[in-house]
């Protein structure tokens, strides 16, 4: 699929998106405008487009999965068609062991067949179950079904350039070598005739991009198109002609796109987003179109790749994660994250605003093996039992409570939580509260978050426990709240039930109370950084105007501050050495010093306490709109600075009385 696993910062990732964290998510429900009638190919236009549709936001879950041409050297991992042109990688040298030398065995005979050293055919020509072979897209679509998927469907072309449907523009597609079959419309009718939505997802961008930068340069136009050799304005227009060919024979709900779109020239781009909202218009449906970069979420779904954000994120958005931390597409040997991670990560992303697109990896026959299967299987149990508090939620005023921090960018292994992780979802009314303890708690459940200093319980009318089947409640009657929280008397000590998760159902008699902050504590405290581990340091008594830096805490005063309540949430944050106070400096520019100076009562000396969840705050400046941020940087000493707010941990800071 994408990228080798590495790590994207902060900057990478997000300064382009103009993703935010939300305040209060209550105002996502409310009414877009209406869209317009037709798009043109400009971005005043297709930035009207409404990008993430009730049903999208309603379904959560969806299921895609790497199949192709690459699924035949089960090698390594879906890249092996770039990495066996690497000399000396692991993919070059299984591929020289198994099969020959590339220059004399390419990446092509897997689509058109050939022999490998042994003698035996390897070819790309997965068979019906009717025609004797083992694939059954209608077998597949039952899966994704019992799995609780609520749209689905297939990487319809990888970044090898092969188009798994009737192609009229790429002669390397899957009807007129290798399978032939309409792969695409295989899928698509069997996932439709489940009541799934249809997501069809394309990666060929990086196909002329980057992804062949090894492969000799081809004899002929043919070879030269599958190898991303055709020159730049040829390909950019081949870009685009493959997605109209899907648009318009298969009429996805979703169009899930890779990365590298920034590279694909913006009057194609453009081309693309117009044409598609209005064929959808046309179809009278609503649509989605996602991205990693190239667009923007005015009228396109960011997605995070293998992550999803720390906090809440507004606008709505989506991730994109593997059953697999080793491969997208089957390998032999390949293994399997745990029901509980994938569960939990799907139920912190609903959580967080968000939704979740999880990748499977079939066989080149198209077997899809017993591992995956079971994973799946699970994930549609539990979703069939508890899905109310997942289905059709929306993200509350706080995502969640407990020590795993899950998320925080892309690249961001999923984790199990634990059975004092909570995680909150409310109804679309705004009437029903569910808590979701990612472990059964014991004989008491302490929520935290729902203490009498944050919110008012009074109109809360009845609890219960989520049974362990669709529709069954068990009455939580004992409860009492105080300022640490609301302490619910479980059934018992132990889990009268099996089940990877566990939900409490708050019902309200009117709309849920809105959540107040944590109480700030009104002695001196000290600022710690949640990325780096480091404090806010004044560096004592410095010239007005100095940086704001970071430091190991060792109780000098130049490290304490007090945080003076000035009403409408807005504080000033003054130091206990020197008295100055945190300045914006009226920068409001990324990666700006934080200042500190003696206090005017400025705008840009007043500060709002954004709450992420975990005790956790960003510090926002009123005057600029930006957050203190250490930028991950771990030397002590080193500036703080300011951030637009998103869900980076280098943004948010615990404050804890000394």
């Amino acid at each position: 699929m994408s990228r080798p696993p590495r790590r994207f910062s902060r900057r990478h990732l997000l300064a382009a998106t103009g993703l935010t964290t939300a305040a209060s998510l209550l105002r996502v429900d409310s009414a877009r405008a209406a869209a317009p009638s037709s798009y043109s190919p400009t971005w005043a236009s297709v930035d009207q487009h409404p990008p993430a549709p009730e049903w999208f936001q309603d379904a959560k879950f969806g299921i895609y999965f790497h199949w192709g041409v690459f699924s035949v050297p089960a090698f390594a991992n879906e890249w092996y068609p770039r990495n066996m042109y690497f000399s000396g990688s692991a993919e070059n040298n299984h591929h020289r062991d198994v099969y020959g030398d590339p220059s004399t065995w390419p990446y092509h005979n897997f689509i058109n067949g050939a022999r490998d050293r042994a003698g035996n055919w390897v070819q790309f020509a997965p068979k019906l179950k009717s025609a004797g072979g083992t694939f059954d897209p209608a077998e597949w679509a039952q899966l994704f079904a019992d799995a609780g998927a609520r749209f689905a469907g297939p990487v319809a072309e990888h970044h090898d350039g092969y188009s798994m449907w009737n192609s009229r523009v790429n002669e390397w597609n899957s009807v007129a070598t290798g399978p032939r079959l309409d792969l695409l419309r295989l899928h698509a009718d069997a996932i439709r005739a489940k009541g799934l939505k249809l997501l069809v997802s394309l990666h060929h961008a990086y196909n002329f991009t980057g992804f062949y930068e090894r492969v000799p340069a081809q004899s002929t136009n043919s070879l030269k198109k599958l190898y991303g050799q055709l020159g730049a304005a040829a390909e950019n227009q081949l870009w685009f002609d493959k997605l109209k060919e899907v648009i318009d024979g298969y009429q996805p709900d979703i169009i899930w796109q890779d990365f590298n779109l920034g590279r694909i020239d913006e009057s194609r781009r453009l081309d693309f987003l117009a044409y598609y909202y209005n064929q959808a218009i046309a179809w009278n449906r609503e649509v989605v179109a996602t991205y990693k970069d190239g667009f923007n979420n005015r009228g396109e779904v960011f997605d995070y790749e293998r992550g999803g954000p720390a906090g809440l994120q507004s606008p709505y958005w989506l991730t994109d994660d593997s059953i697999s931390s080793s491969s997208w597409c089957y390998t032999v040997g390949i293994g399997y994250y745990s029901l509980e991670a994938m569960l939990h990560a799907l139920i912190d992303r609903v959580s967080k605003n968000g939704n979740m697109l999880l990748n499977i990896a079939p066989m080149a026959d198209g077997t899809i093996p017993a591992g995956q299967r079971t994973l799946l299987l699970g994930m549609g149990d539990y979703l069939r039992r508890f899905g109310e508090s997942i289905y059709n939620t929306r993200a509350w005023a706080a995502f969640g409570e407990g020590p795993t921090q899950m998320g925080g960018g892309s690249f961001v292994t999923p984790r199990p939580g634990t059975n004092r992780d909570i995680r909150f979802t409310r109804s679309k009314d705004n009437r029903v509260l569910y808590a979701t303890v990612l472990g059964w708690p014991g004989g008491t459940l302490d929520i935290a978050t729902l203490g009498s200093n944050r919110i008012n319980l009074s109109s809360l009318t009845s609890v219960q426990l989520l049974g362990s089947t669709a529709g069954q409640y068990i009455d939580l009657p004992g409860r009492r709240q105080d300022g640490s929280g609301l302490h619910i008397t479980m059934p018992a000590a132990t889990a009268p039930f099996g089940a990877p998760a566990y939900v409490v159902k708050l019902t309200f008699a009117g709309q849920i109370p809105a959540l107040g902050s944590a109480p700030v504590p009104t002695s001196w405290v000290r600022i710690t950084n949640v990325a780096t581990g480091l404090v806010l340091d004044s560096g004592g008594n410095v010239a007005s105007g100095s940086a704001l830096k970071q430091w190991n805490y060792d109780g000098s005063t130049n490290l304490q501050w007090q945080l003076v309540d000035l009403g409408g949430g807005w504080y000033r944050i003054v130091n206990r050495t020197n008295g100055m106070v945190a300045d914006s400096w009226g920068n409001s520019a990324n990666g700006a010093p934080a200042r500190q100076t003696s206090w005017n009562g400025g705008d840009n000396q007043q500060w709002r306490l954004n709450g992420v969840g975990d005790g956790r705050y960003q510090i926002i400046n009123r005057g600029t709109g930006t957050a203190l941020d250490s930028g991950g940087v771990t030397t002590v000493g080193s500036q703080v600075k300011l951030w637009s707010p998103d869900s980076s941990t280098n943004l948010q800071w615990t404050i804890t009385a000394v």
